[in-house]
């Protein structure tokens, strides 16, 4: 299995456009397609804060959803965006707003047809990808190597949102574990949801999360290769969005 994985996009949508010309793959009837047969995997937030959230999400949908050629789990933004679309009570803040801005502008046909597409494309992806026979798990912020193989409440909010305490730090963003420290090492887990500077590689987990949207990259993970590709962001650079570890 040869799978190009790629980080957080947030609607980064010409990130993404050059990510994949470096990655080899050719536009073919407006979908990227590699002619060695290498396959696209999302690992959630596709939309919000970005300038292009619904462009990115019809991509993915036609890739995953209508070609059957990607694969696509979602993060904790994407969930947030199908509670708005269920009509569900959300607020429509850090980073939705631009989203729902871009799906205002829209007439009512164009509407119902990115709501529809994004709806399925949530409901019908698995949590987390168990793939190549178990030796690869893709999770949006990550998973316990003991939480592989289940999908309980407790579950799921780790692969959303990390490995969270209750607690926030002093910016509101919530206090999280370093979960990657206590890995074993197999199977090898590649998340994001954390922007880092660069990838941040600990014991065979890897976060490529470079921060796309903060004016950081937009990094893809090629396995089982385990390089590293990446294109510069067009955004402002906010430095205090990127997490260090010490």
């Amino acid at each position: 299995m040869e799978l190009d994985i790629i980080g957080d996009i947030h609607g980064c949508y010409s990130e993404l456009e050059q990510l994949l010309d470096k990655l080899g793959y050719q536009w073919v009837d407006g979908l990227p397609i590699h002619p060695a047969g290498r396959r696209l995997a999302f690992l959630g937030d596709l939309t919000d804060r970005g300038p292009e959230s619904l462009k990115t999400v019809n991509l993915v949908w036609t890739l995953v959803v209508e070609r059957k050629m990607a694969f696509y789990s979602p993060g904790n933004h994407c969930n947030k965006l199908y509670r708005y679309f269920l009509g569900n009570k959300v607020q429509i803040s850090h980073g939705l707003e631009t989203t729902v801005a871009e799906y205002e502008a829209l007439d009512h046909d164009g509407q119902r047809e990115v709501k529809e597409r994004f709806i399925e494309l949530y409901e019908q992806a698995p949590l987390y990808q168990v793939l190549d026979e178990g030796k690869l798990v893709i999770a949006h912020a990550g998973i316990r190597h003991d939480y592989i193989g289940k999908n309980s409440a407790k579950v799921k909010t780790f692969v959303l949102y990390g490995d969270i305490t209750g607690g926030t730090n002093p910016d509101g963003t919530p206090i999280r574990r370093d979960w990657a420290l206590k890995h074993p090492g197999k199977p090898i887990i590649v998340y994001g949801h954390t922007p880092v500077s660069e990838p941040r590689v600990v014991h065979n987990t890897y976060n490529i999360d470079t921060g796309a949207v903060f004016g950081g990259k937009l990094t893809a993970l090629r396995y089982p290769e385990m390089e590293f590709v990446s294109v510069p962001s067009s955004m402002p650079y906010v430095e205090e969005k990127f997490r260090s570890f010490s």
